[in-house]
């Protein structure tokens, strides 16, 4: 009689809605470790850390289906902790959800990466015309279309430089151009993605990078990133070595700012977060890939434009070099 008591007691215990779904429960506390200390997910085992960066804004989407699966198991506790992962993702965007203040700025920049296969060229250049720039940075610039954006974006700008696939075009003289060797071991010199010219603007002498940063793949072995990071150090190389003191660097980095294989140039240049600037792919852009970042000059404000004809969407920012 008394076996039978105790046996009722402890399925009794089993069914109290505290007992259950602690499985789902420790789900919910290891998402919300992951997304307060992501910097410590180590950058190896496929770039675990550069692809945890890479998802992290996307990870509050696990908290309604944990509080659901917490209500289909009747799991007070896991009910309770599934929260927990919505706290964590607070307290690392909540600032950059905040409104921004209007901040006085000196230069619009636009950057865009125009990609390899876009015909619209004419059209692409109109949007990015729209949002009256001083300069404007682009990426795949192919031989082919290289003429026709000359010619599009030489009735605005007076001044221009080019560099393999990339580009720059300004209102203000281009005194210095020269070429930025960021090519990862075993690309051979066709590979020429980074350029280093000097803009004369009325406020002083702006030191201008543009660069496009290899792709990076997700496969059965994680991310593939290995290209990007090396070329990543040798930009950041290259900008730390720079005595100039204002320094901007807009380009397609193939990764967000939390992203550490990234952090050779993050280290050099930066900028203050608003919003999550998602530029990839256009149709319905799930990552930040494009990017301006300043030292000594100040990005003050970074908003994602429409679609152009690109699989890239143009970002304008607001800059500060004074």
């Amino acid at each position: 009689m008394t076996g039978k008591v105790e046996g009722g007691a402890r399925r009794a215990a089993q069914r109290s809605p505290w007992r259950r779904g602690r499985l789902l429960a420790l789900v919910a506390v290891l998402l919300a470790a992951v997304i307060a200390l992501h910097a410590l997910v180590p950058n190896r085992w496929g770039n675990l850390g550069s692809l945890v960066a890479t998802l992290l804004p996307w990870l509050v989407l696990a908290v309604p289906v944990l509080i659901l699966a917490a209500v289909v198991r009747r799991s007070a506790i896991a009910a309770m902790l599934a929260l927990t992962p919505l706290v964590a993702w607070v307290a690392v965007f909540g600032p950059r959800l905040l409104p921004a203040e209007p901040a006085a700025y000196d230069l619009t920049v636009v950057q865009h990466n125009v990609a390899d296969d876009n015909y619209a060229v004419e059209e692409t250049v109109e949007l990015l015309l729209a949002e009256d720039p001083d300069v404007v940075a682009l990426e795949e610039l192919t031989s082919e279309h290289l003429p026709a954006y000359e010619a599009a974006l030489g009735e605005r700008f007076e001044h221009h430089a080019t560099q393999g696939t990339v580009g720059l075009w300004s209102r203000h003289p281009i005194p210095e151009r020269s070429r930025v060797d960021i090519r990862p071991s075993g690309i051979d010199a066709s590979w020429d993605r980074c350029l280093r010219a000097v803009v004369r603007t009325p406020e002083g002498d702006v030191t201008v990078y543009v660069a496009h940063l290899p792709s990076v793949r997700l496969g059965p072995r994680g991310l593939a990133a290995h290209s990007r990071n090396r070329s990543a150090e040798l930009l950041g190389q290259a900008i730390a070595e720079d005595p100039a003191p204002q320094v901007l660097l807009a380009g397609d980095l193939n990764g967000n700012l939390l992203d550490r294989g990234l952090a050779p140039v993050t280290d050099q240049v930066s900028r203050e977060e608003q919003g999550f600037g998602l530029t990839f792919p256009s149709a319905f852009p799930v990552v930040q890939l494009d990017h301006v970042l300043g030292r000594g000059a100040e990005v003050r404000e970074l908003r994602v434009l429409p679609r152009s004809g690109s699989d890239h969407r143009p970002v304008v920012a607001r800059v500060s070099v004074r």
